[in-house]
């Protein structure tokens, strides 16, 4: 059907917020080393943990099991998004002063304006409520149990142990690299924003994240992007009210504030991949048109092999993405490539 476009409006997009903080840092190196599963994958290597785990006192350690078992950490990150705290001491007096049931709430998932209720019921242990919230995130991994937890905690013993733990890693592993963590916190944090007038919001989740496409979505008004060093190469996704969070892995060049000559990265993946003939014939390939495998090898004339091991370098340097078996361009990542080349030249 022909529509005959009489509107005026645009696209909504969403708004980009910026934070950086320590205590950010801190809480994700507590949910890092309590991720047995994921810890192999990061980029510091097992020795790392292990070294900062034979360092940590018995308390401490007693902490980390308990996060481990009833993931506390993401209860630490929900209470940092209500407050701007700037040191552990003002964490610590936010957390003795918040009343027993908002502490609760706080900590609860959020799963949606329309859930709000619900998620207040739970907090004052209703169980009904509590059950619908557990029914309502079943696909989660871990917020049925974690929901379960919170809602039948005893505040006093909570709040003992977030602090606990908090402190302990902010004393044992925050404290002594404190002034490096800020700067290059800092540095990641003022590159993006000296990039909030030259992207879009689109490319600004893009770039910032290392490829995550990110697209408008109903009642989602703000992303807010938070630089953290301790969970690279993940990034991570959360939900508050009214906006996305994406903690992401800051760039190399931020890790070396003071060397002007370090590229980023995604940058340099992004030259070596379009430095070759066939891939860009891949690419303008897609810039028409998303396609399988077997389209783009038929009308390039070449085994599928190579073809496969070029798109796998493209997907690396996260220009291509495969949905449903079709490859397709991810053209702000290309668009973008001129402003990130402009940014570093001029740093």
């Amino acid at each position: 059907m022909d529509v005959l476009n009489l509107t005026s409006r645009k696209r909504e997009t969403y708004r980009i917020m910026l934070d950086y903080s320590v205590l950010w840092e801190c809480a994700l190196g507590i949910a890092a080393i309590t991720n047995t599963p994921l810890i192999k994958t990061l980029e510091k290597p097992l020795d790392y943990w292990n070294e900062i785990k034979s360092s940590l006192s018995t308390e401490l350690l007693e902490h980390l099991e308990f996060v481990e078992k009833n993931n506390t950490w993401k209860a630490i990150l929900q209470l940092l998004h209500k407050e701007k705290l700037s040191n552990i001491s003002q964490f610590i007096s936010y957390i003795m002063a918040i009343p027993d049931n908002e502490l609760k709430f706080i900590c609860l998932p959020f799963i949606g304006m329309e859930y709000q209720e619900i998620r207040k019921k739970a907090a004052v242990g209703d169980e009904a409520g509590i059950n619908e919230m557990k029914m309502l995130t079943s696909d989660n991994p871990f917020f049925p149990q974690y929901i379960e937890f919170i809602s039948h905690s005893n505040v006093d013993d909570l709040k003992k142990h977030l602090i606990g733990v908090m402190t302990g890693w902010y004393d044992a592993v925050i404290q002594k690299d404190i002034e490096n963590l800020n700067t290059i916190l800092r540095t990641d944090y003022e590159t993006k924003k000296e990039m909030l007038n030259n992207m879009t919001p689109e490319e600004l989740v893009e770039w910032s994240t290392g490829g995550v496409t990110y697209l408008p979505e109903p009642s989602v008004n703000n992303v807010l992007l938070i630089p953290q060093y301790i969970y690279r190469p993940w990034n991570i996704e959360a939900d508050i009210e009214g906006i996305k969070v994406f903690y992401y892995p800051i760039a190399n060049e931020s890790i070396s504030p003071y060397d002007r000559y370090t590229p980023n990265n995604f940058l340099v993946l992004k030259h070596k991949a379009l430095g070759d003939e066939v891939r860009l014939r891949i690419v303008k390939l897609l810039y028409e048109e998303d396609k399988t495998l077997q389209e783009i090898t038929n009308q390039l004339n070449l085994g599928k092999s190579t073809i496969h091991h070029h798109l796998k370098i493209l997907r690396a340097a996260k220009l291509v993405e495969i949905s449903d078996l079709k490859y397709s361009l991810k053209k702000k990542s290309v668009e973008s490539l001129s402003k990130e080349l402009s940014l570093y030249l001029n740093k």
